[in-house]
């Protein structure tokens, strides 16, 4: 399958399952919030799929997914969730696509 393809879909996935975590959570602004979570989680998606590095899939996918969501994690003091759902994530669409 084409790992352009193949990232759109696990970011897709993987977006919506941030929404679907995010929905009976409160936040002053939970539009914003929501959208920026959704493409924070695609872009994971998407980044394991077509980035080539010299490690194992399920590490690419750490790495990736740990890199990507630090930068939320520091904004919004919410390390333990955001940074863990983004390397567990990121090790789970590694590993299969890896």
């Amino acid at each position: 399958m084409n790992s352009i393809f193949l990232g759109i879909i696990s970011g897709l996935i993987f977006g919506l399952l941030s929404v679907l975590i995010m929905l009976p959570m409160k936040f002053e602004d939970k539009r914003t919030a929501i959208i920026g979570s959704f493409i924070n989680r695609f872009t994971i998606g998407f980044l394991i799929s077509v980035t080539v590095l010299p490690l194992y899939g399920w590490t690419k996918g750490i790495l990736i997914g740990l890199l990507i969501s630090l930068p939320d994690a520091l904004i919004t003091k919410a390390y333990l969730p955001i940074i863990g759902l983004g390397v567990i994530g990121g090790a789970i669409i590694g590993g299969f696509i890896g």
